[in-house]
């Protein structure tokens, strides 16, 4: 039986070559504990927008599911155990994005003239002086992250020094951080997830120093939630946050202004039940005066569509896109495993170990890392109860308005800082996720005052692994050694266990 399996083994890693003609793509979905190796043998090849290296091999793991685009054909050599892998021609949203490209970088470079007093380039007169910032918005599987990730890869391979600002307001991805996050990062060179769990690629947040994905420095802050009917008013609260801290880089650097933004949104931003329509209304609202969106993107979503066009298309411009053929349905088991792999990673990293038989060479990568700096060196530390200070917004088991009676009104606002006492039994601490905080502008932890936690960036994610109530002490996960002494952190809805 053994040798049986060693042959098969030795079997599913033959390498296969797949020849793609012009504008075609060939797709991939894995399972838990599968990986896939791809080499690019002739032509160019892109997964989304990123471009594959000639020759190199690039790892796949972790339940990703992609295509590798190709504009004028190509060959790749593909090694592993994909679930599905197929061809396909129906590839219509790639010109789409193409098309979006070409007309942002116009935007680009009339803004960039604009800011540098030099003329203003020939271009289609309807053309503006402002940079584009984008909001994308469609529902459930949809491609809205794929469209993000194409637009931003396609500005900074444009060799014109571009960095947009990629932002994401979906709290069940989480970005750069842990879900229950929201986030945005300049995007200086193209960005690679080989994974499920590295929805935007990683970051300095948890990666080690010498990685290239180290340039990558997030402005993080804390939802704490992964439902975002949840707490909305908090939710509006921390997109408006982030777009003040987007709007305080770019006047830092204006040029980079001329880059654009490009906002990701969760699918409850484009559908739901009728009794939420208005709580979606404001989220978007939100997103519009926050980043001060001049283009609306609706993919696929022809009521929403109309809607948008019918709110701003007076204001700025609405345009539909056609929804990817290649996109997958995504149940909610498998969004409960990325939640688990994404808090796992953040803290440890990728543990990528090849399966036998599966020959890796020196120059293999994942997501553009070499396969030996994955790995991270959580720390783990003892703090007393007094030394850090842990807060919630609003009660613990607060329902989603929506939930209310007719009529109803909560006892505790959505919006109120309550601080939690470690001590007490029912504290709910343990293997919760935390965010912590930065300092105050004034660098005073003292001079706080208890509303200002609604309003502070996060520069790490922590998690209570052990609490001693005798000792009034609790063990604390962080990425890294920290001291915690006089800190401030939130606690939300998420929680993580190592398995």
């Amino acid at each position: 039986m053994s040798d049986h399996m060693d042959v098969a083994d030795d079997a599913a890693f033959e390498p296969k070559v797949w020849d793609l003609g012009p504008e075609t793509e060939y797709r991939f979905e894995l399972d838990p504990g599968m990986c896939l190796v791809i080499v690019v043998l002739r032509g160019n090849a892109e997964i989304f927008g990123a471009e594959l290296v000639e020759g190199k091999q690039h790892v796949f793991a972790g339940e990703c599911k992609a295509a590798v685009y190709t504009w004028k054909g190509c060959s790749i050599e593909v090694t592993g155990r994909p679930s599905t892998e197929y061809t396909s021609d129906e590839t219509l949203p790639m010109t789409a994005y193409a098309n979006l490209h070409i007309a942002f970088e116009q935007m680009r470079v009339k803004a960039l003239a604009h800011l540098r007093g030099s003329p203003i380039p020939d271009g289609p007169s309807r053309v503006t002086s402002e940079s584009p910032r984008v909001l994308v918005l469609g529902p459930e599987n949809s491609g809205k992250t794929s469209a993000c990730k194409v637009l931003v890869n396609y500005a900074a391979r444009s060799r014109m020094g571009w960095v947009p600002v990629l932002v994401n307001t979906d709290p069940r991805e989480g970005g750069w951080a842990v879900p229950g996050a929201i986030t945005a990062a300049p995007v200086a060179a193209p960005i690679t997830t080989p994974s499920a769990s590295l929805p935007l690629g990683a970051a300095a947040s948890s990666a080690p120093t010498i990685n290239p994905s180290n340039a990558l420095l997030p402005l993080v802050y804390c939802y704490g939630h992964t439902d975002v009917q949840r707490n909305h008013l908090l939710l509006d609260r921390v997109i408006r946050n982030l777009g003040a801290s987007v709007g305080d880089r770019f006047e830092a650097n204006p040029e980079a202004r001329s880059s654009g933004v490009v906002v990701d949104t969760p699918s409850t931003f484009a559908a739901g039940p009728a009794n939420t329509a208005s709580v979606r209304s404001k989220l978007i609202r939100a997103c519009v005066d926050a980043f001060k969106i001049n283009v609306i993107l609706v993919i696929g979503h022809e009521k929403l569509n109309i809607e948008m066009q019918r709110t701003y298309g007076s204001q700025l411009t609405v345009v539909k896109i056609p929804k990817s053929g290649g996109v997958v349905e995504l149940d909610p088991s498998y969004r409960d495993r990325i939640l688990n792999m994404q808090l796992h990673t953040y803290f440890y990293g990728e543990s990528f170990t090849p399966p036998p038989g599966l020959k890796l060479r020196s120059n293999a990568v994942y997501g553009g890392e070499a396969l030996s700096d994955l790995v991270l060196s959580p720390a783990s530390t003892t703090v007393g109860f007094e030394e850090l200070a842990v807060w919630q917004i609003g009660e613990k088991s607060l329902a989603p308005s929506s939930a209310l009676p007719v009529g109803a009104t909560r006892t505790v606002s959505e919006m109120q800082p309550i601080l939690i006492d470690p001590s007490k039994p029912g504290s709910g601490l343990l293997n919760a996720v935390l965010a912590l905080l930065a300092l105050p502008a004034d660098g005073d932890e003292r001079e706080r005052y208890d509303e200002e936690v609604l309003d502070l960036g996060v520069v790490g994610f922590l998690v209570v692994t052990a609490i001693d109530i005798p000792r009034r002490k609790m063990t604390i996960l962080s990425p890294s050694p920290m001291v915690f002494a006089g800190r401030t952190a939130i606690r939300g809805s998420v929680e993580w266990q190592e398995q």
